[in-house]
């Protein structure tokens, strides 16, 4: 587009058109080590400049200061921003790699009242179960959540990391407007029966950690590069043999990158823009940054078109991949599939 902005994509069948690529804010306040807080609230600004309208957060990014940081930009902006949450996952104060997951009708709804609360506005635009709970059936806690659209708390349903059959238990209960999975070069296990059953139901996916949490872009190699508070040093592909193997494998996405005078990172967010049209349904991917640079960079990555040639080339990247995207897979959909 002339004016730098990017197109459009509509979140599930009838809810709002967003930036064809969003935002994912996790990383101001929680996760990836010390963050800059001006240079995050610059960053805000030159998204939405650029057209990038949906804005991820979730309470348990930093016990609910992602929500509370942002809270000022979205009520700015109300009118022009997708606000995206997510209940049902907490991390433990006593031990930060152990994740609770609760999915029942008080949780939700003291999840939701907190998060109205710290983002400071009267609806949220998208809420998510950000991870499942096996010991409370789908169809109840979608329930629930559908009761929030009634009373006007929430406008639209999101899921994450939910398997086929689980999405169309949900489905069936409530209309869902987008599912959220993780989705990169490294990580395609969603192809084989969730993106299917997305298309099925007109669910927009909602790619995250497009750039393998930035390991594709070539901003780090290994675990011992971060910084000590990195959750990323948790992650198995990150990890020892892991890390060299995943290294290597990224020379054909480099090779890829200069023949369109592009960065390793575009090219890996232009694959999944490009998985769209190739499986027939909306695909928004929200890759995290603090840096207003790295946006324009990013959104300059959904004007890049992929050839045969090109995709050819990175087609067996994700079958080579050591390690686990998670030490503990059973939150993930794969897992459960």
């Amino acid at each position: 587009m002339t004016d730098g902005r990017i197109a459009k994509a509509r979140l599930g069948a009838d809810g709002p058109e967003v930036g064809v690529q969003g935002l994912g804010c996790m990383g101001m306040s929680f996760a990836y080590g010390p963050s800059d807080a001006a240079e995050s609230r610059a960053t805000l600004d030159r998204a939405l400049e650029l057209g990038v309208t949906l804005y991820d957060t979730a309470h348990a990014y930093g016990a609910g200061e992602n929500e509370r940081f942002l809270s000022p930009f979205f009520k700015a902006h109300r009118d022009e921003v997708v606000i995206a949450t997510k209940f049902g996952l907490a991390i433990d104060p006593e031990d930060p790699t152990r994740r609770i997951i609760r999915n029942d009708e008080a949780h939700i709804r003291e999840s939701v009242e907190g998060s109205l609360r710290r983002l400071d506005v009267d609806v949220i635009d998208l809420y998510y179960m950000h991870r499942r709970d096996v010991e409370v059936p789908i169809e109840e806690s979608v329930g629930v959540m559908a009761d929030l659209v009634r009373e006007g708390k929430v406008r639209q349903l999101g899921l994450s990391e939910v398997t086929a059959a689980e999405l169309r238990a949900a489905h069936a209960v409530h209309p869902i407007a987008a599912l959220q999975s993780e989705w990169s070069l490294f990580s395609r296990d969603i192809e084989a029966s969730v993106v299917p059953a997305a298309r099925e139901l007109g669910v927009t996916l909602v790619a995250y950690s497009p750039l393998g949490r930035g390991f594709l872009t070539g901003s780090f190699a290994k675990a011992e590069d971060l910084t000590a508070d990195d959750f990323r040093r948790q992650q198995p592909r990150f990890t020892g043999d892991n890390a060299t193997a995943n290294a290597a494998l990224l020379d054909p996405v480099r090779k890829v990158a200069e023949a369109h005078g592009a960065t390793p990172g575009q090219i890996a967010l232009a694959w999944v823009q490009r998985q769209a049209p190739l499986h027939g349904l909306p695909v928004v991917p929200i890759p995290g940054t603090r840096k207003p640079g790295r946006v324009e960079e990013n959104t300059a990555a959904t004007r890049i078109v992929l050839g045969e040639d090109d995709m050819s080339l990175l087609e067996p990247i994700a079958a080579q991949v050591a390690g686990d995207r998670y030490a503990d897979m059973r939150f993930t959909s794969a897992g459960r599939e």
